[in-house]
């Protein structure tokens, strides 16, 4: 069997050149990904829908009512509300409960994020190294007042806070001391709040630590221990700095949970006594709720989000400069 050579096989095999204008046979035409993207809109349609209800429309109706006088009478006429312009975000810096709640809010955060980080970050360690036996045990104890109901958790706390039964009183009766009424005293109600709700949310934080500390490789731990490294320096010089963008999420999502505190107040002492607990988000409740200013409530919740906005990115950009 002879192969054909030379001119002779140019002719025997002409090759084909494209035609103008003709998309190339090995080059997917528009059709079929058309088609995909409209299959991708299909199955998004469902959420879609659902977002747009329930999360965007709300989202601006909310900024729309900021800027009028919406209230009880619009209920049913919601278009006879007057446009008020800036008059609501202007009377709310003359408010002085409102004022009183931001300060209140600022407190918990200022606070309650510090204690609920550091404790977390030593369960996270204790759970992780410290403890051998009953690891998973005391993990689920660290994270059950997460998933815990708030009706639970306020007659437990109820019962450790109560002035005359509780168990903090008791324990005072038999040392000689007098429990001070930690809910209806105007010092000490901020501060068993800021208790009950680092308790409540420990267990987030620590979770995320330990995924955080799983993730050190081993062996970065043990060439620190050859060179003659102590717990304090390895905890300073290796575990934390490795923790960073852990430590940032977990910074952040706390922040942002704190600023929206609600539950805690809004069942332990709805915001008493004298305000000394009232919150942001409980004074925009009481306003849109009990008094039915649902246009003053409205402004009250975008000033509240421009504030979690404006912490929320000056703690990525301090935080992250130090993780680089």
């Amino acid at each position: 069997m002879s192969l054909t050579t030379g001119p002779a096989a140019s002719e025997a095999a002409p090759t084909k050149t494209p035609v103008a204008g003709k998309r190339s046979a090995s080059r997917p035409g528009r059709g079929p990904v058309g088609r995909h993207n409209l299959h991708g809109w299909l199955f998004s349609t469902p959420f879609l829908v659902l977002f747009g209800v329930f999360m965007l429309f709300p989202i601006v109706a909310t900024l729309v009512m900021s800027f009028t006088d919406f209230g009880a009478r619009n209920v049913t006429r919601p278009l006879d509300a007057r446009f008020v312009g800036l008059d609501n975000y202007t009377q709310l810096f003359q408010d002085d409960t409102f004022l009183k709640s931001l300060f209140n809010t600022g407190y918990f955060v200022v606070v309650g994020v510090p204690l609920t980080i550091v404790l977390g970050l030593l369960a996270a360690l204790l759970l992780n190294n410290g403890i051998d036996r009953a690891r998973t045990f005391f993990r689920i104890g660290f994270y059950a007042p997460v998933v815990t109901t708030i009706v639970a958790v306020a007659v437990v706390w109820r019962f450790v806070l109560d002035p005359s039964d509780g168990l903090i009183a008791g324990l005072a009766s038999e040392l000689g001391f007098h429990a001070p009424d930690f809910l209806g005293s105007s010092t000490w109600a901020m501060p068993s709040l800021i208790a009950m709700g680092v308790w409540r949310n420990l267990g987030t934080v620590m979770v995320l630590f330990i995924a955080g500390l799983q993730a050190i490789p081993n062996e970065v731990r043990e060439a620190a221990r050859l060179d003659g490294a102590s717990g304090w320096q390895e905890l300073r010089r290796i575990t934390v700095p490795l923790l960073r963008p852990t430590l940032l999420y977990a910074t952040v999502i706390t922040t942002i949970g704190y600023l929206n505190v609600f539950e805690e107040p809004f069942v332990m002492t709805q915001g008493g006594p004298n305000n000394a607990t009232l919150t942001v988000s409980l004074d925009m409740y009481q306003q849109g709720f009990n008094f039915f200013h649902m246009g003053y409530a409205s402004a009250m919740a975008y000033v509240l989000f421009v504030i979690i906005m404006a912490v929320t990115v000056l703690q990525l950009r301090l935080m992250k400069d130090n993780t680089r």
